[in-house]
């Protein structure tokens, strides 16, 4: 009898505990759409890189060496098409420009995009309960990983919270936070 009312009390133990902790709804992954006739209006202008989540910290070694990046989203010189312009400033104070085109892929309010020169990589828009906030999850060969962007350099300290709990229930053990200790590299506009 003893093992018995032991057991149902680890059991109710076990239940309360796992609905404690159980992760966000997968609705705060929401993905975003583009429709076929509609611009990427929202997705476009200035995005400060905030904060990664992998499985692994090889995963984010590429942010490594990074204080801040900033981002401007233009629309291409085709249809589906995007630009993408980077300024990255390092720790030790450099600025690096990168290019990036982005062809969003057929089907109806997709946002899985491809990246021109990169066939094995895959990015997908989701929102973010964050205000002006978006994440991307980016996959390719060898690698996964999300990655919050803000359209301020310096969003609450909640959204980074929330990124975290989020990413860390999908089992993405791996989380960097960049610095932003360091004024924002300019953007190039050629």
């Amino acid at each position: 009898m003893f093992h018995q009312v032991w057991a149902a009390v680890l059991y109710l133990y076990g239940l309360l505990f796992n609905s404690m902790n159980q992760c966000p709804e997968h609705g705060q992954l929401t993905a975003l759409k583009v429709g076929e006739r509609e611009s990427p209006e929202p997705h476009l202008g200035l995005w400060y890189f905030i904060a990664g989540a992998a499985p692994t910290k090889e995963e984010l070694a590429t942010f490594d060496s990074v204080d801040n990046i900033i981002f401007n989203m233009a629309t291409g010189s085709a249809p589906r098409q995007l630009q993408l312009g980077a300024a990255i400033r390092t720790k030790n104070g450099i600025c690096v420009p990168r290019k990036w085109t982005y062809h969003l892929t057929e089907g109806k309010g997709s946002t899985d995009l491809r990246t021109e020169g990169r066939p094995d990589m895959k990015t997908d828009l989701f929102s973010s309960s964050c205000p002006g906030g978006i994440v991307l999850k980016e996959t390719g060969h060898g690698y996964q990983r999300f990655l919050l962007y803000n359209r301020s350099p310096h969003p609450p300290e909640k959204c980074v919270e929330e990124f975290q709990s989020l990413t860390s229930c999908l089992d993405f053990k791996a989380f960097l936070v960049t610095p932003r200790n360091q004024e924002a590299c300019r953007l190039s506009s050629k």
